[in-house]
């Protein structure tokens, strides 16, 4: 499969190059209702790093008990070696980290939240006490020399608390940069935001000194807002976006989450604005259908749909 590409008009003020960071293989893959095998999982990664992402994702070192979908994380992380892609993984705790360390993780993340109710929903902890267990966890990484990005959920809205105030988020986005982290990227979990938000949020940090080049931007497309808001992420100045390759994924601990922002429809938007990505489109829509095959549905990308009908 080749696939078709966008017509190259560039917009102006936008960034040269945008890194992507597939995030399908755990963010995605965790939800599924059935357990996908480790070595379907481990070609999945193959063929995302075949088609040119650099960035991926790989497993989560969370407890089985409660992501049993990646309960194979010690067996998947070993057979990835050799890919020439960053892998990074999620680790809860310093259990996790432990486990991850174990296996040569040179990249991590933690996983915070905005709300109270959320991290109360996802972590069984207050802010304060999830902030007080990644400590440890982002020092010792640090120390070992390993890159640490924070997610923080809930950026924008929560389906249990409404719309989370500008204000709040950038405070426990800054204590969790504060932390130590290198990177943090702003999960918009159910998908409210609106380019406006996005922006007043971006600005927001930047006054409190968090930095756009240490800001990626987690868009999921409940209402449709995913390229749009992502547009005006670009436009502030970031240049790191989280995707999911074929739309896959969403958050098993917020219902309304649907899913993410899929990898092709970014890759599609990217290229006809000019900007570098190192990604395939053909390959990796080659990918995506394959994946689906391979869970037994169609996905959900209108970019996977378009293309592959193009090609059948």
């Amino acid at each position: 499969m080749t696939g078709g590409l966008p017509m190259e008009i560039p917009g102006a003020g936008l960034p040269p190059r945008v890194r992507i960071h597939e995030v399908g293989p755990r963010d995605g893959l965790q939800n599924e209702k059935t357990v996908v095998p480790t070595e379907i999982k481990a070609e999945f990664v193959r063929r995302l790093a075949g088609a040119g992402l650099s960035t991926i994702e790989a497993t989560s070192f969370v407890h089985p008990k409660w992501v049993p979908q990646l309960a194979d994380a010690e067996a998947l992380f070993p057979m990835l070696d050799g890919l020439g892609a960053t892998l990074p993984v999620l680790v809860p705790n310093a259990r996790g980290l432990d486990r991850a360390m174990a296996l040569g993780a040179r990249r991590i993340a933690v996983f915070g939240s905005a709300t109270e109710t959320f991290a109360a929903r996802n972590l069984n902890r207050t802010i304060a006490e999830s902030l007080a267990m990644f400590e440890p966890v982002v020092a010792r990484a640090r120390e070992a020399g390993i890159h640490v990005r924070g997610y923080l959920s809930m950026c924008f809205g929560d389906p249990w608390e409404g719309p989370v105030p500008v204000a709040q988020v950038v405070q426990v986005a800054k204590q969790l940069m504060d932390l130590g982290c290198d990177e943090l990227s702003l999960g918009d979990t159910i998908g409210v935001a609106t380019p406006g938000h996005v922006l007043s949020l971006l600005a927001a940090l930047n006054e409190k000194g968090v930095r756009t080049d240490t800001i990626g931007v987690h868009f999921h497309d409940t209402y449709g807002q995913a390229l749009a808001n992502t547009l005006a992420a670009l436009q502030h100045g970031v240049t790191t976006v989280d995707a999911s390759a074929g739309g896959l994924g969403g958050c098993p601990y917020a219902k309304s989450a649907t899913g993410n922002l899929a990898t092709e429809d970014l890759v599609w938007m990217l290229h006809g604005l000019g900007i570098e990505t190192g990604v395939d489109l053909g390959r990796l829509t080659a990918t995506s259908v394959w994946m689906a095959e391979q869970l037994g549905r169609p996905s959900p990308s209108r970019t996977v749909r378009a293309l592959s009908h193009k090609e059948s």
